[in-house]
């Protein structure tokens, strides 16, 4: 949830993420939070970190989003993070 270009130790570090919270529960903005949690998460396919990210998107309607992140790390071992997004 670091916003994007604000850790003073490396400005492509972050996400978009944070600009969701003053966005309206529509499902575009399901869309949105994929697109960067994506975004954010690339660079750890591009340099080996990762061998495979998926993200998963759930949107109950009641001001959050459930991100559902599955990282296949460098050795092969899966890993899964939940991120909840708040939303208007």
């Amino acid at each position: 949830m670091t916003p994007l270009g604000t850790w003073w130790k490396d400005t492509t570090v972050g996400s978009r993420l944070h600009e969701l919270k003053r966005s309206k529960d529509l499902p575009r903005v399901g869309k949105l939070a994929k697109q960067y949690a994506e975004q954010a998460l690339q660079p750890l396919l591009d340099d080996g970190r990762a061998q495979d990210i998926t993200i998963t998107v759930e949107q109950p309607h009641n001001g959050w989003l459930n991100l559902q992140i599955d990282i296949t790390d460098a050795t092969g071992n899966p890993q899964v993070f939940r991120q909840p997004v708040r939303v208007n």
